[in-house]
């Protein structure tokens, strides 16, 4: 079934525009199919006797299709874009449409006819373009509802403009029209394309071969010198969601040219376009919303999110953001008139899972077997339910709760692979406190399913402090979200006890911290191994600088969904977890122990992520799971190699 405006067939080619393997401009499909519920029964067809009288030109009656075309031709300034051997020539600049190419209805005489092609379209209720390019040197638009010009053709004057002859654009103007265009060889175009987009760095040569000539000023400028203006201009906020704004606006208009900035100068912006800042921006969302970037699946879309994805343009994707939208329950959103989500209560139950349902199965269908699924931001009832019901069947990780206890069930591993000691055994070195107290046994029957395994036996304790005094731990790792539950005595306790006190703040934003890395070296005497989720600034404490680390997924899931995807795994096994994890281990230095901190720097970011991915991809072809064959020899190199590399490209 052909969704409304996909070309039936797309034979006419223009053979005047330089080929690019980077930005391929569209040709002119030679025929497209109108969707039905434009065209009524009366509705003068295109192919049949375009002199109609002015008289159908209303809001309420179908356009005739020289004046939808005269319409469209002004609106496109097409006249401005044909060079004077264009408006001089003698040929017509589009010819009619109908059964074959000279537009002929098919009558088998070669002669158009255009009573019989009226009839034709109007038992079928539907209408077929056919546009197609003559001797012009160059054709810049055509627009969706071009229609065959009339005998009378539409022809350029040097002053500029189309002849309107009869107004039709004031008494139409309310008559709903399609949007789709296609462009064919714009350098306008290119200009608003952020995958392509070079901005002032397009040399004369690609301003000429692109039709940029004259559509930008005179200077050519490398990228790096763009980078170092756009450094320059976010410094001039102070505000860090205006630089947040200012980076996404920079993303909708060239992407290669963001993500060169963002790596780099990634120490600097990483807080800016990731926690913290992000956190800020998901709150105001509909207050400073301008591109959609993504997809938006909702409640409303339950029976269509196969179409939902469908209208996705692009099917080798690297990356697509996609929104759930089940509703919210927040007060305070529910009544913001800016609230750009699903005004109603949550879903939950039924409603909410045949959703995710349809969304899975739609998702294998549309991009399949493997693709990679992450879970991002899911509430903790909903999220462990998922992750083990899709677990077993798609490609699927969920950091936030691979996170939490997910920590927990990674350390009992590693402790268990180490010592080849009984993982149960190993579970009991970990001790998990909730809002309630510690968990232990006396409250198994009362916990939730994805905590009972951590339940020890001990007494009840019901403060962080209390837990700390008995227990006694080495480390002390944060991810309940929320703030100041490290306490001075908290911290003070765990180093009274341990020499290097190991203190993880992992909650965000800034605001949800546990502890701020400055409490942590103080309250230790400078003696604390601090890292948090959200950025903080060195430390300098009795002389000695402290370099706290960025714990958060940053460092891990970028390296680990690309071993995941180099080596065509079928499913994430948490061995490959541990793999990431001890790879990130191995990057640790004496240096950065002796700082306070246990992570190798940010600079380094994607030197890291690589080794991460090779040792995940490693482990996926030692497990079995990966598909992609022969194994590389060099992973590492492999990764490498497959890492996007945002330097600009030459055009043909």
């Amino acid at each position: 079934m052909l969704r409304p405006g996909a070309p039936v067939t797309s034979t006419c080619a223009t053979t005047r525009l330089p080929p690019s393997p980077f930005y391929t401009p569209r040709p002119p499909p030679s025929h497209y199919l109108l969707p039905h519920a434009l065209l009524p029964p009366d509705a003068i067809p295109i192919g049949g006797d375009a002199r109609t009288p002015r008289t159908h030109a209303t809001r309420h009656q179908p356009i005739p299709a020289a004046s939808r075309s005269r319409r469209l031709l002004r609106r496109a300034h097409l006249a401005a874009m044909l060079s004077a051997r264009t408006a001089a020539t003698t040929s017509p600049l589009w010819k009619r449409g109908g059964g074959s190419e000279g537009g002929s209805s098919g009558n088998g005489n070669g002669k158009g006819s255009g009573c019989t092609s009226c009839r034709e379209v109007r038992r079928r209720r539907a209408a077929a373009v056919r546009v197609r390019a003559a001797s012009p040197r160059r054709v810049e638009a055509v627009a969706m509802e071009s229609a065959a010009e009339t005998e009378k053709e539409v022809v350029a004057a040097a002053g500029g403009g189309v002849e309107d002859k009869y107004g039709e654009d004031r008494a139409t103007e309310e008559v709903p029209v399609t949007p789709w265009a296609f462009s064919v060889a714009s350098g306008y175009t290119l200009l608003r394309d952020p995958h392509h987009n070079k901005g002032l760095a397009f040399t004369e040569k690609e301003r000429d071969a692109h039709y940029l000539r004259g559509l930008l000023p005179p200077a050519v400028v490398s990228q790096d010198l763009q980078v170092k203006k756009i450094m320059h201009n976010l410094r001039q906020y102070s505000v860090p969601l205006q630089r947040y704004m200012a980076m996404m606006d920079l993303q909708e208009r060239n992407e290669r040219l963001f993500y060169k900035l963002l790596i780099d100068n990634v120490e600097e912006l990483l807080p800016v376009v990731y926690t913290p800042t992000v956190g800020e921006a998901c709150q105001k969302y509909g207050s400073i919303f301008r591109q959609p970037q993504g997809l938006y699946v909702s409640l409303r879309d339950k029976g269509k999110v196969l179409d939902v994805l469908r209208n996705w343009p692009e099917r080798n994707i690297q990356c697509l953001p996609i929104t759930i939208d089940v509703g919210t329950n927040n007060e305070q959103l529910l009544n913001d008139e800016f609230y750009i989500g699903l005004r109603q209560r949550r879903a939950t139950g039924k409603e909410y899972h045949e959703l995710m349902e349809e969304f899975m199965s739609a998702v294998k269908q549309i991009y399949g077997e493997k693709v990679l699924i992450q879970f991002e931001d899911f509430a903790n009832h909903n999220a462990f339910d998922l992750l083990a019901k899709y677990s077993k069947s798609h490609l699927v990780f969920n950091d936030d709760i691979q996170a939490g206890t997910g920590i927990a069930e990674l350390i009992a591993l590693e402790i268990s692979k180490q010592t080849k000691a009984p993982l149960e055994e190993c579970r009991k070195k970990v001790w998990l406190l909730d809002s309630k107290g510690l968990i232990v046994n006396s409250r198994k029957d009362s916990l939730q399913s994805f905590k009972k395994p951590w339940a020890h036996d001990h007494e009840p304790v019901a403060t962080l402090l209390d837990a700390v005094q008995s227990i006694k731990p080495t480390v002390l790792i944060g991810t309940s979200g929320v703030g100041r539950t490290f306490t001075k005595e908290v911290v003070e306790a765990m180093a009274s006890f341990n020499e290097r006190p190991i203190i993880f703040s992992l909650s965000n934003p800034t605001s949800h911290s546990e502890c701020t890395a400055e409490e942590a070296y103080n309250w230790s005497q400078g003696r604390a191994v601090f890292a948090s989720g959200s950025p903080f600034d060195p430390v300098e404490y009795n002389g000695k600088i402290h370099v706290p680390g960025q714990a958060n997924n940053a460092y891990i899931f970028p390296g680990f969904g690309l071993g995941v995807v180099i080596s065509g795994a079928v499913r994430v096994h948490e061995d490959m977890l541990l793999a990431a994890s001890e790879a990130l281990a191995d990057q640790s230095t004496q240096e950065n122990f002796e700082k306070g901190s246990i992570f190798p720097p940010f600079t380094d970011i994607r030197k890291i992520s690589a080794r991460i991915a090779a040792k995940v991809a490693a482990k996926a072809y030692e497990l079995g799971l990966a598909t992609r064959l022969p194994q590389p020899r060099d992973l590492e190199k492999y990764a490498e190699s497959c890492m996007y590399t945002p330097v600009y490209r030459s055009y043909r």
